[in-house]
């Protein structure tokens, strides 16, 4: 200890000792601000794409029934390749006879609602022009039978009754359409607890947008069935137009200690084929580490993907929350995978650990065109080294986005577990430096859950609002806008998670059930589906009811700009879409990159509502 205290002291920082409490107290001489970390250097990396690796969207044409049942509502994408002054028609064909349904094209919204549709069957489609009036595109088209039209879109899963634990999206064929790739069963081991003795194992399934079931592939034993061993992302790593399944993957036939766990052997990174499961790459994934002693501790596995050189998709492999933190960049050229880089908190200077999170996002904060991780208190840079520490511990949620519009650039809101007496256990710094902005200013006890949106237009910027725990003997909730003023505590706070675009405005909707957590429960165990409302909490109207199941994904998959609610129920995937008509028009949300990874990422770690790169609110 008296070593490590003279090195830091030997050191010029702009780092100050943050007050807290740590459980180990030997870990708390790494917990330091650490604005401008010493490292060795390392080159920039440079993938083999010479543009940036894109999802080639189709124009998402989507179809709801309007709230009476009496008509249709149409929505599509807006895309980054339309001219900023694009137009719209809409047409509609029933038994070949086509009808334009617009007046005047639209240009404000991209959606419309067929007041007068037919019972029978009808295909809608739009055609795009430029600021002259000139068809410059024709989307897909949309088949609809009114009788038969519900406001959600089923997949059907290969085996009755499972549900699903994880779900990932991604274009798995290269029509334009999200396809989904899913783990199940919904069951999980809790690290802090033994592991799992009855030899259950994850499966991973994927399927089409229209319900074909691809493949299934089962993880075996060397997979724990819990979340922190079973990491899976999808996207096109290589470049060739259709997704690849990234995850880590072991011996089928490992062995498992006493307690369960898997705590020897091998462990890979494999990338699997997204039509036919078909492994193609597999290196070896982040050791385990001894010097760390607590397998609890260092078997916290992630994996992430980042647009390191801004063009390439790289691989992320992580290992490491709470002391060891280690990292691997590989690039899949073809069917090969080449290490970019690996980064080892241990091998910074100053040391850092245990600043990880439950989940990551990347993203370009310095505007170098690159992206950086945010892997929790801490942001890398492109070419695997720190950018900075906050060194506030592990959070257990960290958003990355611009919350106050009035700063320039994005910030990092930070919802920490450990104890904090100096007022960082909430608070806001800035993406690009780490450096602090605000926090709430008095002592917090495990905060386990905070969220950052616009759900009360009064005030500027984005709301910030989080909770605590029984864990820390604390159940305080805290409710603070974008600059750091506190506007309350524990009363009318709202829920941190599930959050999503939903009606015509720019404040977020939540969901709630009106059912009691004990009704709930008995539903879920009795396999019935659990329904909720979404409402605006501000006014606790409600906006939508019945959307069964259990929230799985939040995300803009088709349609307009709104987003679609990806919901589990036994045997079945359903992926409901607002039908309300819109005030305005944006770019498809999942064309941001900083929304994007967050959609990437919900298929591992812990749930996160995504949020783009820019301010979105009233």
């Amino acid at each position: 200890m008296k070593r490590q205290w003279l090195l830091f002291s030997a050191i010029a920082l702009t780092a100050l000792p943050q007050v807290m409490h740590a459980q180990d107290t030997r870990e708390r001489h790494y917990y330091y601000e650490i604005l401008e970390p010493r490292h060795e250097s390392k080159p920039q990396v440079e993938g083999f794409a010479t543009e940036r690796v894109k999802e080639q969207l189709d124009r998402g044409m989507a179809a709801a029934p309007t709230a009476d049942g009496q008509g249709i509502f149409i929505s599509w994408r807006l895309l980054d390749t339309d001219p900023a002054d694009a137009s719209f028609h809409l047409y509609r064909s029933v038994n070949g006879k086509q009808k334009r349904l617009t007046g005047k094209a639209l240009k404000e919204v991209c959606c419309f609602t067929d007041l007068k549709p037919v019972e029978g069957k009808a295909e809608y489609w739009v055609t795009v022009l430029d600021k002259k009036g000139k068809v410059i595109g024709t989307s897909e088209r949309l088949s609809v039978e009114k009788p038969l039209l519900t406001n959600y879109r089923t997949i059907k899963l290969k085996t009755p009754q499972t549900r699903v634990g994880k779900v990932a999206v991604a274009d798995l064929n290269g029509d334009g359409v999200y396809d989904y790739i899913i783990r199940t069963p919904d069951s999980n081991v809790d690290p802090g607890k033994d592991g799992d003795m009855t030899g259950r194992t994850y499966q991973i399934e994927a399927y089409l947008s229209d319900g074909t079931f691809l493949w299934s592939k089962d993880l075996g034993q060397g997979i724990e069935p819990g979340v922190w061993y079973s990491p899976f992302i999808a996207y096109d790593f290589n470049g060739d137009g259709k997704a690849e399944v990234a995850l880590k993957t072991a011996p089928a036939d490992a062995k498992r200690n006493a307690k369960g766990r898997v705590d020897s052997g091998e462990e890979y990174l494999s990338v699997w084929d997204g039509m036919t499961g078909r492994e193609m790459a597999r290196v070896d994934w982040p050791e385990r580490n001894d010097r760390y002693g607590n397998l609890v501790r260092q078997n916290r596995n992630q994996i992430g993907m980042a647009f390191l050189d801004g063009k390439t998709p790289y691989i992320l492999a992580c290992r490491g929350t709470y002391k060891l933190m280690v990292v691997d960049a590989w690039e899949l050229k073809g069917e090969q995978l080449v290490r970019a880089w690996r980064w080892d908190g241990d091998e910074e200077n100053p040391i850092i650990r245990s600043m990880g999170a439950h989940n990551m996002v990347s993203g370009d904060v310095d505007g170098d065109g690159r992206d950086e991780m945010l892997l929790g208190s801490c942001m890398l840079d492109d070419n695997g080294t720190a950018l900075w520490s906050a060194g506030l511990g592990h959070p257990d949620k960290a958003y990355l986005t611009d919350i106050d519009p009035e700063r320039p650039g994005m910030e990092v809101f930070l919802a920490l577990e450990p104890f904090h007496t100096n007022g960082r256990g909430v608070c806001m710094v800035d993406a690009k430096t780490g450096a602090q902005i605000w926090n709430i200013n008095h002592e917090t006890k495990h905060v386990g859950d905070g969220m950052v949106t616009d759900f009360d237009p009064t005030h500027k910027g984005l709301e910030c609002f989080a909770s605590e725990d029984s864990k820390g003997g604390s159940s305080d909730k805290y409710l603070l806008t974008a600059n750091g003023d506190y506007l309350r505590r524990n009363e009318n706070i709202p829920p941190c998670g599930s959050w999503a675009w939903w009606d015509a405005d720019l404040l977020r909707e939540t969901m709630q059930s009106s059912l009691t957590r004990e009704e709930m429960m008995e539903r879920w165990r009795s396999g019935k589906p659990s329904a909720q409302n979404i409402i605006k909490w501000a006014d606790k109207a409600t906006v939508t009811e019945g959307i069964e199941g259990s929230l799985q994904l939040i995300a803009d998959l088709y349609g307009d700009w709104r987003e679609e609610l990806v919901m589990s129920l036994p045997g079945e995937l359903r992926i409901y879409t607002t039908n309300i008509p819109a005030r305005d028009r944006r770019i498809t949300l999942m064309q941001d990159g900083i929304y994007r990874s967050y959609v990437a990422h919900r298929s591992m770690g812990y749930a996160q509502a995504p949020v783009p790169s820019y301010y979105l609110g009233e």
